[in-house]
């Protein structure tokens, strides 16, 4: 499910929006997907929340950061997310950061590094040139959920 909410914050700050971000990746991991959480914030506020879908909606694209920035578009009421940051759970997959390109993100925050298929091996080529990068806010909070998930669904196997 999206959700978009609108939420005044007295605290701002990388850690505390990445936090918001991991309560929808645990959101994730209690629906039983890949526990990834991503949230949008425009003029400090929360302005979508969203986690990954893809075994509900047994859509392969259906990822935290799709998810979000469809969220977060349509709060604004346009396509493009020049004036907003993502924080994401995990480090972006090819196929979301070009998307967040298309959208102009002006900046990615996220958690984790995803050694096997996160972007940033290939970022100059899928974001936007003005987009700034942050990597590895709370990273071994977002890893250890993760892994308790992995670990979890292996040992139901």
């Amino acid at each position: 499910m999206i959700y978009i909410c609108l939420m005044a914050l007295e605290t701002t700050g990388d850690d505390f929006f990445m936090k918001q971000a991991l309560r929808e990746a645990q959101a994730a991991f209690e629906e039983n997907e890949v526990p990834v959480g991503a949230v949008v914030v425009c003029n400090d506020r929360i302005i979508a929340r969203a986690h990954n879908l893809t075994e509900r909606l047994n859509d392969v694209t259906a990822h935290a950061e799709m998810q979000v920035i469809t969220a977060a578009a349509d709060f604004l009421g346009g396509k493009y997310l020049n004036q907003c940051t993502l924080y994401v759970s995990l480090e972006p997959c090819p196929m979301c950061a070009a998307a967040l390109g298309w959208a102009q993100i002006k900046r990615v925050v996220f958690g984790a590094y995803d050694d096997r298929k996160g972007f940033t091996t290939l970022q100059d080529a899928l974001l936007h040139p003005k987009t700034e990068v942050k990597g590895g806010v709370m990273g071994d909070d977002s890893a250890a959920l993760l892994q308790r998930f992995f670990r979890e669904r292996r040992k139901k196997s």
